[in-house]
């Protein structure tokens, strides 16, 4: 019997999703860039890059990416890191705007400062140590109650998942670290 390499696309729109590629690859699964709702149809999991999430959720609807990322997110894992975490949220703050709502948190966007605070934090991902790259990151101010909180920074959560989605308020592609990715190529397997 053959295993199944899961192919997990990353959203190619904006953002480091080069980076996010090399990720996948070296946690163990096929990477594919996706750029389009039919490409969508081609992967078992999709991977939402950090960027600005304005900017995203415009692209999305030049696009016409909105409606069908919905659509796979009712079916299929989605991993949104930092914008994409934001996009993941049900309630977005700071300002408000629109987005998925395929996880219950409330985000707010650029709550740890401006890019001149941008910084590399010690946490702790299932019980080993690992860096967490926050730029210009957004914060979870409240998970719901199905809402598993897998890492936190200063009490914070910056790594949650619900059901078969996850965000991470931070950029784990920017490290030499697979932990993050493994887990979610773990979640897809499952």
């Amino acid at each position: 019997m053959v295993n199944h390499k899961p192919k997990v696309g990353v959203l190619a729109l904006q953002g480091d999703f080069e980076a996010h590629c090399r990720a996948i690859e070296r946690a163990g699964a096929t990477a594919v860039e996706v750029r389009t709702a039919g490409e969508l149809d081609e992967v078992d999991a999709l991977v939402i890059p950090g960027g600005e999430s304005t900017t995203m959720l415009k692209l999305l609807g030049i696009e016409g990416l909105f409606e069908p990322l919905s659509n796979f997110g009712a079916h299929k894992p989605i991993f949104g890191t930092c914008a994409g975490a934001i996009l993941l949220a049900k309630e977005v703050l700071s300002p408000a705007q629109a987005s998925l709502g395929l996880m219950d948190l409330t985000v707010e966007r650029n709550a740890y400062g401006r890019q001149i605070d941008s910084r590399i934090a010690h946490i702790n991902v299932a019980g080993h140590p690992a860096e967490a790259v926050f730029i210009r990151a957004p914060i979870i101010r409240r998970v719901g109650p199905q809402v598993n909180v897998l890492a936190e920074y200063q009490g914070t959560p910056v790594l949650a998942e619900q059901g078969r989605h996850m965000v991470a308020t931070f950029h784990p592609e920017l490290t030499n670290s697979t932990a993050v990715h493994r887990h979610f190529i773990e979640k897809i397997s499952k």
